[in-house]
């Protein structure tokens, strides 16, 4: 069993978070377990309910724990690290990971362009395309909120229910033919805002990563795309070729 040493310069609190991790990376915690009370942790160790705590709110704040109140302290889902080096789809990336991907479409309409969609489409302001938004799910946990435009002229008659059913990329390479060439991506980090905490089961004010995703085919735009990811959920990481 791993120790707490009174003796070392390493803070008390800072080693038993190590502890924690070790056991988390190791497989002996798993998603959603539950730690053990803090009175538990202070006897096992020898140290305070200060130090427990302390110990407690760091690996909150890093995304290792989180609260159920009334209930207890419990091991988060491991981050999904994705690396931005190639094309990738989240049902895909979830699938790599042995996560069963789901989408819930909360809202779906037809309008006109305003200004702003028809330059990030590169479109004639008032042409119509799809506006819809769904909840990105794995294994039944909410993930993302995206929010997604297309072209209505180029892809006729996608339906709220098909989206549903199947990936968006999977209905436009079978369907429509397709061929995708490219996407850009920018990232920013912002605060959940409370409509999107709700949806995403997340506190508001909470950091997330605000995504935009422009995708190409051989003629032109054909999606755009702004999504809000988990802070708590994600890892990106960026391979610099020298």
């Amino acid at each position: 069993m791993a120790t707490i040493d009174k003796n070392s310069r390493i803070p008390l609190y800072y080693q038993l978070m190590e502890i924690i991790i070790e056991e988390i990376e190791s497989g002996k915690l798993q998603e959603h377990d539950q730690l053990l009370p803090e009175r538990e942790l202070c006897e096992k160790y020898g140290i305070s309910r200060a130090t427990v705590r302390q110990a407690i709110q760091e690996l909150e704040k890093e995304g290792y724990l989180y609260k159920r109140h009334g209930k207890g302290t419990f091991i988060s889902p491991k981050k999904v690290k994705q690396d931005l080096i190639r094309f990738y789809s989240f049902t895909e990336e979830m699938k790599k990971l042995g996560k069963t991907p789901s989408s819930k479409v909360i809202d779906f309409e037809i309008l006109e362009s305003d200004i702003h969609i028809a330059k990030k489409m590169n479109i004639s302001e008032g042409e119509k395309v799809y506006k819809f938004t769904r909840l990105r799910m794995a294994d039944d946990q909410p993930m993302m909120l995206e929010t997604t435009y297309l072209p209505f002229q180029r892809f006729p008659d996608i339906t709220q229910q098909e989206l549903e059913q199947k990936p968006l990329y999977d209905i436009l390479s079978e369907r429509f033919k397709v061929s995708f060439t490219m996407a850009e991506e920018s990232f920013q980090p912002v605060n959940t805002r409370k409509n999107e905490a709700k949806l995403l089961d997340y506190g508001d004010h909470l950091p997330s990563m605000l995504i935009e995703r422009i995708t190409y085919d051989k003629l032109g735009i054909i999606e755009y795309t702004k999504g809000i990811a988990r802070g708590d959920r994600f890892k990106y990481r960026v391979v610099l070729n020298y």
